[in-house]
Formats: C-alpha cells, sequence, structure tokens
C-alpha cells in the first residue's frame, strides 16, 4: 500500500519591502524550497491583525508564518515592533482555539536574503508536517 505523504497548506503573509522581495529573490536565484506556501503579499507586517492569522487557521489553513523586516529596519519605523507584540497575542489565541503553537511562525528575512527565504519555507513546512493536518480541515 503507498501512503500518501501529507502536503500542508502555508499561508505566508510577507511585507512587501523585505520578506516579499526575499522572497522573489528565491525564485530569481532558482532557490528550492517547498511549494506549499500561499505567499500574501502585505505592506507592512505591522499590518497583521491578529484575528486574520486565526481566520487563516479556522478555514483550514495548516500553518501561518509571518515574515517582516529584521528589528530596526521596519520601512514604516516600528511595523515590525508592533507585529512582534501581536505574534504574543496570536500565541495565547492559538491555545484558545486549541491550535497547536508549531503552526505559527514568526520571521524576519530581508530582501537580500533569498537562500534564507528558501531554508525558512523549507524548515516550516517541515515543522507543520510533523505536527499533522488541522484540526479545522473540512
Amino acid at each position: 500500500m503507498n501512503e500518501e505523504r501529507f502536503e500542508p497548506v502555508i499561508i505566508a503573509f510577507a511585507c512587501n519591502w523585505c520578506s516579499y522581495a526575499g522572497a522573489d529573490l528565491a525564485g530569481v536565484s532558482r532557490l528550492q524550497y517547498p511549494p506549499n506556501a500561499r505567499i500574501v503579499r502585505v505592506l507592512c507586517s505591522g499590518m497583521i491583525h491578529p484575528n486574520l492569522v486565526i481566520d487563516a487557521f479556522t478555514k483550514g489553513a495548516d500553518g501561518v508564518l509571518v515574515c517582516g523586516c529584521h528589528l530596526g529596519d521596519c520601512h514604516y519605523i516600528d511595523g515590525n515592533v508592533k507585529t512582534e507584540r501581536r505574534a504574543e497575542a496570536i500565541k495565547l489565541m492559538l491555545e484558545d482555539f486549541g491550535i497547536e503553537e508549531d503552526r505559527f511562525g514568526l520571521e524576519w528575512i530581508s530582501a537580500a536574503e533569498g537562500p534564507r527565504f528558501a531554508q525558512v519555507m523549507t524548515e516550516f513546512t517541515e515543522q507543520v508536517r510533523r505536527v499533522g493536518p488541522s484540526p479545522f480541515k473540512v
């Protein structure tokens, strides 16, 4: 019997100025990483409200990754500081919803870090794969 490998659906919110550009660099550099992520470009990681993350989970995402500029390098001055504070709130909300904390990630990736973007996507996909399918999958 051929057992199929679980392929998680990952929503990756990436800031326009750094992380999305890092994803673009990974692509044009032809770096390999799993195709599991649906990348959503946002102007700043600070714009991502915790409800948006929870909504992605309740609609069946197996993992959610938020990527922003490195601390001190935000194009909107302190948007990533806001993101860092919100990540703590998101983790508390995940617990309330019975969602494993390993399904959520926060990473700082600059526009020049295409290889890092590919590495983060590979590692996060494997992490979510180990946790298994979302309890919200229908």
